[in-house]
């Protein structure tokens, strides 16, 4: 597994403002022990979460965070590259290369996204990376494409689409043994509603994505078991008064979650309000959508079978069909969050669990990340006042050291 520094006996960080599943407290203090989080609380009387206490101990280190937040992990469930590296290449070293760079942004548990290609090739990706999850690299595999609208295809390359016949779904299912997550589908294509079926009968989240689903369309998926919406409004048709389309269907049933991408290209921070408002942040999750380019400079780069041109952050297919549709991004979700609390009027605590808590649950992982409590993994952030990532911390080994305290 990835990861720099060995975790100490105890480490114990002080006088943060530390962000809890019940709010905010100040001159918090959160201990670690090996890869757990034994305490989560009030320094000078163990508050909220304590299960032990006490200074460092010999061979432990503390830290004194004064003047910085501590915050949950990132959890990402739709990140395909970073680095100048893709998970659809179907190889180690560019996973990990690809999770390195989001885990530097404080994103410590990500799902490893596929783009649409040949169906042979997508169960070979699904292996290699199967592996990565076995090992606890990543938290899973999505599969986005090739059961998607041609219609709403976006960045995915139209020529290898096709409609989601269930034996297909299964065979993708099948070859990321019992690591596959999630796959986003368009339900309203001939075998979408069985195949949808199929995956809530096999536990794994069926998403509404990439769709030119009707309301009633979007509807029946939901009655057959999805519960995500792949980056809401992106993808899928507009919000009309008199076609309101999978956007109205998605927001408005309460078993949905809506992914959102929060970097200022892809949604009008109006739109984002209004679905975080409508939703809460119980059903958003904030997702990167990242490709190759995230934390690389402009330029050309592979995203599956397709060429993406990046220019000003903004990555875009460069040629055939499908020239100049949005192709990802290249967003972190330590962005994401400064902009969340910023720009777009959240709460630090609405910010943390659209970014951690609420993707943890989504995933049947909050039992272990999400969230800063005893007994759970010492995931977690160390932000300055402006929101900066000064530390980042999985597993209780220091992937960016504070250096500070």
């Amino acid at each position: 597994m990835i990861g720099r520094t060995a975790p100490t006996a105890r480490t114990v960080l002080t006088g943060a403002r530390v962000v809890l599943p019940t709010g905010v407290v100040e001159d918090g203090r959160v201990t670690v022990e090996g890869r757990h989080i034994v305490e989560a609380g009030r320094a000078a009387t163990g508050g909220a979460q304590v299960s032990s206490g006490g200074a460092a101990a010999p061979g432990g280190s503390a830290r004194d965070l004064t003047g910085h937040w501590i915050v949950p992990g990132f959890v990402d469930m739709h990140v395909h590259g970073g680095g100048g590296a893709s998970f659809s290449a179907g190889t180690a070293e560019e996973a990990l290369t690809v999770a390195r760079t989001h885990r530097r942004h404080g994103t410590t548990t990500l799902l490893a996204s596929t783009v649409t290609g040949d169906l042979d090739d997508l169960a070979r990706q699904a292996a290699a990376l199967s592996e990565l999850v076995e090992q606890g690299d990543l938290a899973g595999v999505h599969f986005e494409g090739p059961f998607i609208s041609p219609h709403r295809c976006g960045a995915h390359q139209p020529s290898l689409l096709r409609h989601p016949d269930p034996a297909d779904v299964r065979k993708l299912v099948d070859a990321a043994r019992g690591t596959a997550k999630m796959m986003t589908l368009a339900p309203e294509l001939p075998g979408g509603l069985d195949s949808v079926r199929l995956l809530a009968d096999s536990g794994v989240i069926a998403a509404v994505g990439h769709t030119d689903a009707a309301y009633e369309a979007a509807l029946e998926a939901v009655e057959a078991g999805a519960t995500v919406a792949t980056h809401l409004f992106n993808a899928m048709p507009p919000l009309l008064h008199r076609e309101p389309g999978p956007v109205a269907a998605l927001l408005e049933d309460e078993r949905i979650t809506v992914e959102l991408i929060n970097d200022g290209t892809h949604l009008h921070p109006a739109a984002l309000r209004l679905a975080f408002r409508r939703a809460g942040a119980g059903r958003v999750a904030f997702i990167t959508d990242a490709m190759g380019a995230t934390g690389m400079s402009d330029g050309i780069y592979p995203l599956g079978p397709m060429e993406v041109e990046v220019s000003g952050g903004v990555a875009r297919i460069s040629s055939g069909p499908t020239a100049g549709s949005i192709a990802g991004s290249t967003l972190t979700l330590d962005q994401a969050f400064a902009r969340a609390v910023t720009l777009d009027g959240l709460s630090v605590p609405e910010a943390v669990q659209a970014l951690s808590a609420t993707p943890a649950k989504v995933l049947g992982l909050d039992a272990r990340v999400g969230s800063l409590e005893a007994g759970k993994d010492a995931d977690l952030v160390v932000l300055g006042e402006d929101f900066g990532v000064v530390g980042v911390m999985r597993r209780g080994e220091w992937v960016i050291d504070p250096e500070v305290g």
